[in-house]
């Protein structure tokens, strides 16, 4: 089967949606022990991904369950309009709390098929530390809060097709969107993984992450994605297949 990496962005404008967690939740996480045999190099690229309504609507931490639930094998590929409807049902189709959106999946996720596909447990990640951030991805893809201001200009440097790159990013910690890491290795290692080149004078040996947002997946270097994350979440397992369940509809958090 051939990989569809995304790239329907043309011409479009990324919407964002994001808010950030509660302090208090992050701080009473129970954080991601990296334990010994993660892979030097690792990624997960789904064959099929979208933007799951993220073009129209401000549902980008329920677009990043929809990719998560993409990477697992089998794989499964949520519809635009099932991520939607789920977004909508919960009050969060234009703005979302990502460690909200994480406690309700884990309850009653995406129906589909006859099947309800749900979240596991919650771990917090350290995304300083890259042995820490490295185990987590290999786990499963690591939900992170972004200032993405930057990262819509690397985005568009491709006009929203997959391969673009995020380097030299400055400090910015207005968390605003929601995106999934699903890989890391060396710049040059990811670049030859999405069959693209390096720009000119970046040095292919430094550790960089693979990132899906907005229908794509992009490269960025370890310093810039530090610089504009500030909350990054794994769910262990990243997907709970429960047959036949009927998802819950929690009022949003006001």
């Amino acid at each position: 089967m051939a990989i569809e990496l995304g790239g329907s962005g043309r011409n479009k404008t990324p919407k964002r949606g994001a808010a950030p967690s509660l302090r208090s939740e992050l701080a009473a996480a129970m954080p991601h022990t990296p334990v010994a045999g993660a892979p030097p190099n690792f990624l997960t690229l789904p064959h099929q991904i979208s933007s799951w309504g993220n073009f129209d609507h401000g549902d980008c931490v329920t677009a990043e369950e929809a990719f998560a639930k993409a990477c697992h094998q089998p794989e499964i590929f949520i519809t635009d309009q099932i991520a939607m409807a789920w977004a909508k049902n919960h009050g969060v189709l234009e703005g979302a709390n990502l460690h909200q959106v994480l406690q309700w999946m884990q309850k009653g996720g995406f129906q589909e098929n006859g099947k309800t596909f749900d979240d596991g447990q919650i771990f917090s990640v350290d995304w300083t530390n890259p042995s820490t951030l490295q185990s987590a991805i290999s786990k499963g893809p690591v939900k992170i809060g972004v200032a993405a201001t930057q990262l819509e200009t690397a985005w568009r440097t491709t006009n929203g097709q997959t391969g673009w790159f995020g380097l030299g990013f400055k400090k910015d910690d207005a968390e605003d969107h929601c995106v999934s890491l699903c890989g890391y290795g060396s710049l040059a290692w990811l670049a030859g993984q999405l069959k693209v080149s390096l720009p000119s004078g970046v040095d292919g040996t430094k550790p960089g992450y693979a990132m899906f947002t907005w229908d794509s997946i992009g490269i960025v270097d370890q310093p810039s994605l530090i610089t504009i994350t500030q909350e990054a979440w794994l769910r262990s397992p990243t997907t709970v297949v429960v047959p036949g369940r009927t998802a819950e509809r929690p009022h949003a958090r006001a």
